[in-house]
């Protein structure tokens, strides 16, 4: 977990005095921060690349730091690299707006990049990435004076382009009003190699996204309308530390879903909660045999790396509890006045859920009375932050109504596995008008029934094409269907696909994202634990050091 660098002051200081302090240090080989990827594991396969991951604890292993949320800091940098080198922050120099390598030559010369970082951030949001990449700027939004833009490898960059052009910015915008403008002067998103352990990473001026995301049909850009609000909740808005993280992602996915119903529809945004409240249950139901984790409000025991209870908990058990909020008070025309003061009151500190609870009461008190108070207080709070279990404490009801199409397919499967599956009438156009999430909203119900006979399992498979798509999201719920009864011949036969999919068939082009990565092994490892435990050992220093870790307690690998 790291150990306290002790710098003594001379005496006699008077209050106000500044000090200059210079630490040397270095990283190790074994820096828990940074990924250093070989050129066989990027998708040019011609330069090597590198990338930091400082959230949650991390900061700690690159840089002499305190890593806390409760503590922001401005930073500076100078990077001397021969590939382009990125970070979370302003470029002073070369001028932003200039080549990539300043038209120096790409892996042969080098060349000192400058960032300055004017805004205080916490320590998690430092961040570097270097490789072979070239940049794209997205079209000017209006009149705003902030700049956005694409990074990506050159192979990567015209499908990263046409994924997030069209939205990134408007998300951003609609952000603004509905709650304050952007006050981080860029945002640029990064696509890096596909080891990135997470969908995203909100990293200041610089979002880190994974190539999962390009799926060709935009379906998937809810990630980059999580990640740009987090400039207001956890960038601007912080936890003050890690047993309060819920603030920071619970916000961000109910303004995530906010936007879509903005932007789209109120239906968008209740498929995506219906959608995640699939995750949520099945996250509970993992850490059954650790309750605490199953919270909200987590008291971490000293020494105990908060990764452990990295779930969808705190992203859709905090979301839930703040539709709840809405709902309880009557309603968005009601609460949406409150979020803006919510951000505009504690934009740039860092807080604890008492001190949020605290504000809300106080911002109702003002602006509501005995009425909205008496609303408040019947929310039961004890369940909300402490409760454990694998339900929330109150049923929600979402609009399933862009699921309708995919639930009444599935219930149809369902309502075949007694017929003879050459009898069977399904079409191969089944899911043609389906977008991605309605495909992922299929699979979904389908694990909701007794699995299928192992012949209807197989068909499924070869009519629809699910088990070879290059969209992970479908692949994901597709093998976790299949492998739902570990005791039959299909669960095997996909055990064994499922996992080669993950480890990229030995090309160390392992697909790392956790959610994905993590998910597939655990499946795997209940249908066939050597299966599991083989493929990862093959592949494992393939996998980022965070998610490495994670997989192997999963794999029951360590403890």
């Amino acid at each position: 977990m790291g150990s306290a660098l002790h710098i003594p002051l001379p005496s006699g200081l008077q209050s106000g005095s500044t000090i200059k302090i210079t630490v040397d240090y270095k990283t190790t080989k074994d820096c828990v921060a940074l990924q250093w990827l070989d050129k066989q594991q990027t998708q040019g396969k011609q330069f090597p690349y590198l990338f930091s991951q400082c959230q949650p604890i991390y900061a700690r292993a690159m840089t002499p730091v305190m890593d806390s949320p409760s503590v922001k800091i401005k930073y500076t940098a100078e990077v001397t690299s021969i590939l382009p080198a990125l970070m979370s922050a302003i470029r002073q120099s070369p001028p932003s707006d200039g080549p990539a390598h300043d038209g120096k030559v790409i892996g042969k010369d080098a060349v000192t990049y400058v960032y300055h970082q004017p805004i205080p951030i916490p320590s998690y949001l430092i961040a570097l990435a270097s490789g072979n990449v070239v940049y794209r700027s997205f079209a000017r939004y209006e009149d705003k004076e902030w700049k956005s833009g694409i990074w990506a490898e050159p192979e990567l960059i015209d499908a990263a382009y046409w994924e997030f052009s069209e939205d990134t910015a408007r998300f951003l915008a609609m952000d603004e009003k509905l709650v304050v403008p952007y006050k981080f002067g860029v945002y640029d998103v990064l696509v890096l190699p596909p080891s990135f352990p997470y969908g995203g990473m909100e990293n200041a001026c610089l979002t880190f996204v994974t190539p999962t995301l390009l799926t060709g049909d935009r379906t998937l850009v809810d990630v980059i309308a999580h990640e740009i609000t987090h400039s207001y909740f956890g960038n601007g808005v912080t936890h003050a530390h890690a047993c309060h993280f819920w603030l920071n992602e619970g916000w961000t996915t109910y303004m995530e879903r906010l936007l879509l119903e903005v932007i789209h529809s109120p239906a968008h945004r209740g498929f995506s909660f219906s959608i995640g409240y699939k995750g949520l249950v099945d996250d509970l139901q993992e850490y059954a045999e650790h309750p605490k984790y199953q919270r909200l409000v987590i008291d971490y025991a000293k020494g105990e790396n908060p990764d452990d209870a990295y779930s969808r908990i705190p992203y859709d058990k905090g979301a839930n509890l703040i539709l709840h909020i809405e709902r309880t008070l009557g309603g968005l025309d009601v609460f949406l006045p409150y979020v803006r003061n919510y951000v505009e009151t504690f934009m740039g500190k860092s807080i604890t859920t008492q001190q949020w609870k605290d504000h809300l009461y106080e911002y109702y008190t003002t602006h509501g009375g005995e009425e909205k108070i008496k609303a408040l207080n019947s929310i039961d709070w004890n369940a909300w932050f402490y409760g454990e279990g694998t339900s929330l404490p109150v049923k929600m009801e979402y609009d399933t109504s862009l699921a309708k199409a995919a639930y009444e397919l599935a219930t149809r499967w369902d309502a075949s596995r007694s017929t003879d599956v050459s009898k069977l009438e399904f079409k191969e156009n089944d899911l043609d008008s389906f977008d991605s999430n309605q495909k992922v909203a299929f699979l979904e119900k389908l694990q909701s029934y007794k699995p299928l006979p192992s012949s209807h399992i197989e068909h499924l498979a070869n009519l629809y094409k699910v088990s070879s798509t290059s969209n992970a999201e479908i692949r994901l719920r597709f093998y976790q269907f299949s492998l739902a009864d570990p005791s039959t011949s299909v669960a095997q036969k996909y055990a064994e696909e499922a996992s080669r999919w993950i480890i990229g068939d030995g090309s160390g082009m392992v697909v790392g994202r956790m959610k994905f990565c993590r998910d597939i092994f655990r499946a795997v490892f209940k249908v066939d634990k050597k299966l599991a435990v083989d493929a990862f050992l093959k592949e494992k220093n393939s996998f980022h050091p965070i998610a490495r870790r994670l997989i192997e307690k999963d794999l029951q690998l360590a403890n």
